[in-house]
């Protein structure tokens, strides 16, 4: 198959003029008109109806452009693809996460494959996340949000898990596990709504009819900590985000489903940007496999 024939008929097919298609593919008319008629010739096929005032396709010819579309368009991927690794010696990737805990991993790997780029890197709720990315605020996003949007593109990267902690000298300072039943009346410090901790958490209460007691509202997850050290109640965390003990027991709710799957997003038309596409690519190997 002549791909130079293909792509005369394919010019022309897109602009619907054989002059306005010469121009965009700066060729003369007379070339483009002869490539098309030897495609033609060559298969005995009508392609186009010529007309005085442009052409238009036959239907074997709307058929031949569904496929050369794809063609010239995987072509291009090919060409992105391979100029991929002498693009990346340097720019600035904006990243934003609900945990610094599941992007630090990517990055890290990112710096380690192109030392030359660099990063910022901004950390508040799910909610905060998915906006940044839609107001171009940021290339790509990690989160505990699934969304349905078309103009975000995402791909599974982890499941982590919902855990509770407490002061050592809690009166469940000595327990590795709870019901969910057991939080009735009890005080609890969570973070602030748009969390995808506070949605899951309260979901799964609301679920089994648990009223809790007070609810103290805290923006970081830093301050969770320092509230539950305080006394205030009995704080709610990603598993992943546990750190050394100290002065903290953690405690795993043994009747409830609090798992939640992390996503790594970006807006569908920045995909293939480079410095994007790598980062989704090293997100894809390092994603962990869901639970079974």
């Amino acid at each position: 198959m002549n791909l130079t024939l293909l792509r005369a008929f394919h010019q022309v097919a897109q602009e619907g003029s054989f002059t306005r298609a010469a121009i965009a593919g700066g060729v003369s008319q007379s070339t483009l008109s002869a490539q098309v008629r030897a495609l033609e010739a060559t298969h005995s096929v009508n392609l186009f109806d010529r007309r005085h005032r442009g052409v238009t396709l036959t239907p074997i010819g709307q058929n031949l452009l569904s496929i050369t579309t794809r063609l010239f368009a995987a072509e291009d991927d090919a060409a992105t693809l391979l100029g991929r690794a002498r693009t990346l010696t340097h720019g600035h990737l904006r990243v934003a996460a609900d945990s610094a805990n599941h992007v630090m991993p990517l990055l890290v790997q990112l710096r380690g494959d192109h030392p030359g780029l660099t990063f910022s890197l901004t950390v508040g709720n799910s909610a905060d996340v998915l906006q940044q990315i839609l107001d171009y605020k940021a290339d790509v996003g990690v989160m505990a949000r699934r969304t349905s949007d078309p103009r975000i593109h995402s791909l599974p990267l982890r499941v982590d898990r919902l855990v509770l902690f407490v002061p050592k000298s809690h009166d469940w300072g000595y327990r590795s596990q709870i019901l969910l039943e057991e939080i009735n009346g009890r005080a609890l410090v969570i973070r602030e709504r748009g969390s995808i901790t506070r949605e899951v958490f309260e979901a799964a209460l609301s679920e089994k009819g648990i009223r809790p007691g007070a609810v103290i509202e805290v923006q970081t997850r830093e301050a969770v900590q320092e509230a539950v050290l305080a006394g205030f109640g009995i704080g709610i965390v990603f598993e992943s985000e546990v750190r050394s003990p100290g002065d903290l027991h953690t405690l795993e709710v043994e009747n409830a489903a609090l798992s939640v799957e992390e996503y790594v997003v970006c807006l569908e038309e920045r995909r293939r940007v480079p410095l994007v596409f790598r980062f989704l690519d090293i997100a894809e190997k390092l994603a962990s496999p869901p639970a079974t």
